[in-house]
């Protein structure tokens, strides 16, 4: 009896890795794609040399690979892997399978709080003081605004006779105020600015370049490495918050560090993105269909599938009607409403008992 449940560890247990390591591969695959497409069409050999910086390509090759497309493809692939994880972790949080950063409205607030940064910026007093550093300006704001949402939400849980549908309708409400904070911002701003706004509102990676991979990357990469660790954790609050007491889970502690975790690795890369949803509840979803509830190996696969998920989209928005490119965000609300319904319609996952 002992050996055959040994042999189903086993293979349950290569069975999760060889995922990962296919959803690894599929990523690579993916990004040297998207740095070989675009308005610009670039031959196998001359991204390979322009990559090895060699002299044998020319600097506007060089340009195009190294300086535009690859932050661009590094930034997909974090904001990706962020919101992907944020949604995994939120949904054992709060054990509901339809939390996610964009649904409970933490992607309006944290974009609120980057336009708001913006148009600050441009006001004499401040511009001369944050113009250095006007990117950690962004980050910031939109870190606060995001975690704000994020705790009346948490707020909104903690009440008697709360359910899944008060955390959803919940959250859209906060969706709807934020925007209509948008709105202002955008009735109110001049040209420039209100151009700015705009892009926040579609989502995009027009803000991708090597300064803001330099500030999202560590803080990311030590957000997502704190929520792995914790990953025992989540799988105890999955079984209720009386077996995770038992368990010696700190059941208030681990919910609000998980949500300050997720909510700044989340807005980190929305204050260069703008509002980009549904990541955060197809990545989780699929994961558990191929890999199992087990977060150890829920988060990594979560990462690399809303990895690959977002940088697809984000290169068939700007190759499908060359040179014209559409917002990724725009792909990823057909792609998530189409989802978020199937998701409403499936009886497997009962969302609203």
């Amino acid at each position: 009896m002992e050996d055959s449940i040994e042999i189903l560890y086993n293979r349950e247990w290569r069975h999760r890795w060889l995922v990962i390591l296919a959803l690894v591969l599929v990523l690579i695959i993916a990004s040297f794609f998207a740095l070989n497409s675009g308005s610009i069409h670039l031959s196998v050999s001359d991204v390979i040399r322009a990559l090895c910086s060699s002299s044998e390509v020319s600097t506007q090759t060089k340009m195009v690979v190294l300086d535009l497309r690859r932050p661009r493809i590094l930034l997909a692939i974090l904001t990706g892997a962020s919101l992907a994880v944020a949604g995994t972790v939120m949904q054992a949080l709060m054990r509901n399978p339809l939390v996610s950063p964009f649904t409970l409205g933490m992607s309006s607030a944290a974009s609120f709080g980057a336009a708001c940064a913006i148009v600050m910026s441009s006001l004499p007093l401040i511009a001369l003081s944050v113009l250095q550093f006007q990117d950690i300006f962004i980050v910031l704001f939109a870190f606060l605004f995001g975690i704000g949402s994020i705790f009346i939400i948490y707020a909104l849980s903690l009440r008697r006779g709360s359910t899944s549908a008060t955390l959803i309708l919940g959250g859209v409400v906060i969706g709807y105020i934020f925007q209509a904070g948008l709105m202002v911002l955008q009735y109110t701003s001049n040209n420039e600015k209100l151009r700015q706004i705009t892009l926040w509102l579609m989502g995009g990676m027009w803000g991708a370049n090597w300064s803001a991979i330099y500030i999202v990357t560590p803080i990311v990469l030590i957000c997502i490495a704190y929520l792995l660790y914790k990953a025992w954790d989540f799988n105890a609050l999955l079984a209720g918050d009386e077996v995770a007491q038992n368990a010696g889970v700190e059941i208030k502690k681990i919910r609000i560090r998980g949500l300050f975790f997720c909510t700044l690795a989340s807005s980190a890369c929305l204050a260069f993105t703008g509002i980009i949803g549904f990541i955060g509840l197809i990545g989780p979803h699929i994961g558990r269909l191929i890999i199992g509830q087990d977060n150890r190996y829920l988060i990594p696969c979560s990462a690399l599938l809303g990895a690959v998920i977002l940088l697809i989209s984000d290169t068939i928005g700007r190759t499908i009607i060359e040179p014209v490119e559409i917002p990724v965000g725009v792909i990823m609300y057909l792609l998530g409403g189409i989802f978020f319904m199937y998701l409403l319609m499936s009886r497997e996952n009962q969302i609203f008992t």
